[in-house]
Parts: C-alpha cells; sequence; structure tokens
C-alpha cells in the first residue's frame, strides 16, 4: 500500500488584500507593520502581446485581470507561507516593464498582507493551498477614490495626463460593481478600521467565526471611510 504523501509544511498565512485602485490599499498594508507582498509587481510587460486592449483604442486595459500573472503571483505567496522568503519581480509602472528583482523575507512573521486590486482573484487558490487567512476588499466613496487616485497618479506620473483623466472617469462609473465582483470571489468588503481589526485577529490567530463577534457585531460594514493610498517603495498601479 503506498503511503500517503504528506502535504507541504506552512510557516505563514496570507491575508489577500483587494480593493479599487486608490482606495487605500497600500498604506493600510504599511501600517500593519506585516511584510507585504505588492502583487501589481506581476503585472504583464508592455510588449506582452497576451495584454488585453481597450476597445476604444486607448491601449492595453491594465484594470483587467488578464493584464496581471496571476500563476506568478500565487507562486510567490506559496513560496513565502512555505520557505518564509522569496524573489519578486520590480514593476515600473510608467515603463510597463520589470526592471528587476528583489528579495523578500517575513523574517518569522506568521502573516503576510499580499496586496493589490486583483487579490480577490486568487482567493480560491490561495484557500485551496491552505495558505489563506483572510481576504478583505477595501471601499470608500468612489468620488473620494477618484479624487485621490487621480492625484497619485498624476504626481507620480504613471501615465499620460489624458490617459489618466480617462481611465479615472471609467473606474469612478465602475466601482460599485468592482466592489461587488470582489465580494462575489470571497473578499469581505470593509472600511479601514474593520479591515484592521480583522488582520489584527488573524495575526493573533483567532478564527474566522470569532471575527464578528470580538468586533461587536457587522461593525464598519455598514460605514464608509476614505483612505488615500501612500507610495510604498515601488508605485503600484492599484
Amino acid at each position: 500500500m503506498t503511503a500517503d504523501v504528506p502535504a507541504p509544511s506552512t510557516t505563514a498565512r496570507v491575508v489577500l488584500l483587494t480593493g479599487p485602485s486608490g482606495s487605500g490599499k497600500t498604506s493600510l498594508a504599511a501600517a500593519t507593520g506585516l511584510p507585504v507582498l505588492n502583487l501589481d509587481d506581476f503585472y504583464k510587460e508592455g510588449t506582452d502581446p497576451s495584454l488585453p486592449q481597450l476597445p476604444n483604442g486607448d491601449g492595453a486595459d491594465w484594470d483587467s485581470p488578464l493584464s496581471w500573472d496571476a500563476g506568478a503571483a500565487v507562486a510567490a505567496i506559496e513560496e513565502l507561507c512555505r520557505t518564509g522568503r522569496t524573489v519578486v519581480p520590480v514593476y515600473d509602472i510608467a515603463a510597463s516593464a520589470r526592471t528587476g528583482s528583489a528579495g523578500l523575507a517575513l523574517d518569522g512573521a506568521p502573516l503576510l498582507i499580499a496586496e493589490g486590486v486583483f487579490a480577490a482573484d486568487v482567493i480560491d487558490r490561495c484557500r485551496e493551498a491552505g495558505l489563506l487567512a483572510d481576504a478583505l476588499c477595501l471601499r470608500g466613496r468612489p468620488t473620494t477614490t477618484f479624487r485621490r487616485r487621480l492625484a497619485r497618479d498624476l504626481r507620480e506620473g504613471r501615465k499620460p495626463a489624458v490617459y489618466l483623466v480617462r481611465r479615472g472617469l471609467r473606474l469612478l462609473r465602475s466601482e460599485r460593481t468592482l466592489v461587488a465582483r470582489h465580494t462575489a470571489l470571497g473578499a469581505h468588503p470593509c472600511a479601514r478600521p474593520e479591515a484592521l481589526a480583522r488582520i489584527a485577529a488573524a495575526r493573533a490567530g483567532a478564527p474566522p467565526c470569532s471575527w464578528a463577534s470580538a468586533r461587536g457585531g457587522t461593525g464598519s460594514e455598514g460605514r464608509v471611510e476614505n483612505s488615500g493610498e501612500a507610495p510604498v517603495g515601488t508605485a503600484p498601479r492599484s
């Protein structure tokens, strides 16, 4: 009789943090003090022939999940959770290209944050691999998100101004649909205070069933709080 093959050991778990571009994912992740994997560094390069295109001819559709290498992102998450370290790409948004790579280590942390606009697309894979601690979708007022996103993108020169304005208006109109999509994929929609509380609970090893009672009910599910993203390292696209 063939012996069962033991499952790979896990040294850490991941909180997947998603939400609209400009919703405050990067600043929230930094505020936790946990190791952070920037999932936007897994965008495809601008020369990749598989990039989806906008129907109006404005170029690549960077807001489509098809513009992102989900497989490579999951592989990096799994390596971090299993071994405590990995090598990740460094992505230049303005150039739409990878410019190198960098090491990322957990240094013994039992939890990491993987943040990016497409984080919800890998919820099932992380859950099936036994790596998922929680999945959160940060949400706020669409008009505030629009203003902060546009100011950030213009300040950092991510793309030509006309492109950024058109993209911003398109994302403004579709923001509620995007949050609904992330929720359908398994992310819990919430504002910053509840997100921080759930991350703290996951860090302490609290089981999912205790999160609601720990915060005294649904907490901020019914409220909307806005928070801008602060640049940390390579500027994220989300």
